[in-house]
């Protein structure tokens, strides 16, 4: 560039274990990211779980994956199965919903962009920010926006003057032609969706919660969260995006309860150097400190300070393939020996396990893994392939799972559990 001299960003140093750090056993690193996330919780008697239940996992787990794949069941719901069991689903709706679709208090919880689509609680949306100010700044939004202004503000103002609404009540909204071309506005379903997804993203609506066919409903942010919560979005829109990054790392850091730079990081899916700073910030103030678990890696490993390590973490849970514990494949593989991935996108002659695989947690362990779909037209839970761990004790661990899989038949509504044949 004429007239300036190009500079390469320093990068941050590698961090490096303290030669004084405490060392966790592997056993116990699995123990406190399972009670971080909610396992060692007693679960309440089936049925008998209220929105207080509900709301201890939020603050668990602080982030809900969303994903549109209802072979199963919306995977929404499927982490408060495998932490409370069988539970009344509208429960998770109302944290999500409020009291009513334009109530600005009661809402546990409000979807963004945190992890993938997800559900976060309120006070956590503003601290993604940064993300919406990007989000203006993409190319694939800045081309849209100057190709399409006069559709993007008729959206924008449908929206703030009759939210909420899902795309297609937004769609009947506009004065479709009115002398405008279709090849100028793009004037029909995926243009005006694009500029919902464009204003969702950016921060300038939000969702006040989805129908029962998995629409979102769209709003403006004042509408759906409390005023305060919308003034600290504002603020942020203006300020160094570093403390918010630290913010949400520490958020990474206490759902977890250990976890290395990359698996904190992947939490909210943040990138660059800020994460580095963020969690020597974290470490400054005490809330963090780095510890050696011999057995899952070699790099740090950050925990939570004063954090207690329970003696066991017993119990059987099914995990959403979207579940948090296992996110992040390379911290699942050095916890718990498992290599997962997700095979939904992959051909079906070339999936090693199966289409929905959930896997199979017994006493701090995941030993098996178990390819689900609900068959609701024949009443049955089919599990369509078992797979087990190399050394697990399949007499112990079979019944284990009979008995989780037929609590979620009950859960779901089925009458029985079918094992396909192979």
């Amino acid at each position: 560039m004429r007239g300036t001299v190009a500079r390469m960003a320093t990068p941050s140093p590698s961090p490096t274990v303290p030669a004084r750090a405490p060392t966790l056993s592997l056993a116990q690193a699995r123990r406190l990211a399972l009670a971080a996330q909610g396992f060692a919780d007693p679960r309440p008697a089936p049925g008998a779980a209220t929105m207080r239940h509900v709301t201890r996992v939020v603050d668990r787990v602080q982030v809900v994956q969303i994903d549109s794949v209802n072979v199963l069941t919306r995977s929404q719901y499927l982490p408060f199965f495998s932490r409370l069991g069988p539970y009344d689903p509208a429960l998770l709706d109302r944290a999500r919903d409020g009291a009513g679709p334009r109530a600005r208090t009661g809402r546990r919880l409000v979807e963004y962009w945190a992890h993938e689509a997800s559900l976060v609680p309120p006070s956590t949306w503003p601290l993604l920010t940064f993300r919406m100010e990007q989000a203006r700044e993409r190319a694939w939004s800045r081309s849209f926006a100057q190709t399409h202004p006069e559709l993007l503000e008729a959206v924008r103002t449908v929206v703030r003057e009759h939210g909420p609404l899902t795309s297609r009540e937004v769609e009947a909204h506009l004065p479709h032609g009115a002398g405008r071309s279709d090849e100028q506005w793009g004037w029909n379903w995926s243009a005006v969706k694009h500029c919902l997804e464009l204003l969702f993203w950016s921060g300038e609506i939000t969702s006040a919660g989805r129908t029962t066919s998995f629409e979102r409903r769209y709003a403006a942010p004042e509408v759906v969260l409390p005023a305060e919560v919308v003034a600290r979005r504002e603020a942020l829109a203006h300020e160094d995006p570093q403390e918010a990054v630290t913010e949400l790392l520490g958020i990474s850091l206490r759902a977890h309860g250990l976890g290395t730079q990359r698996c904190l990081a992947d939490y909210f899916r943040i990138r660059g150097p800020r994460v580095a700073r963020g969690l020597e910030e974290l470490e400054a103030r005490g809330e963090a400190e780095r510890v050696r678990v011999p057995g899952w890696t070699d790099r740090p490993v950050w925990r939570v300070p004063g954090m207690r390590v329970p003696r066991r973490v017993p119990g059987a849970a099914l995990l959403s393939p979207f579940d948090s514990l296992v996110w992040q494949r390379e911290r699942t593989e050095g916890l718990w020996g498992m290599r997962f991935r997700l095979e939904i996108y992959v051909p079906a002659p070339q999936r090693q396990y199966g289409y929905y695989v959930l896997p199979f947690l017994l006493d701090e362990e995941l030993v098996g893994r178990v390819d689900l779909k609900a068959d609701r037209a024949a009443g049955a839970l089919v599990a369509r392939a078992v797979h087990w761990e190399p050394g697990v004790d399949i007499r112990r661990a079979a019944p284990a799972l009979q008995e989780q899989l037929e609590l979620m038949a009950r859960w779901l509504g089925l009458a029985r559990v079918d094992f396909a044949k192979t």
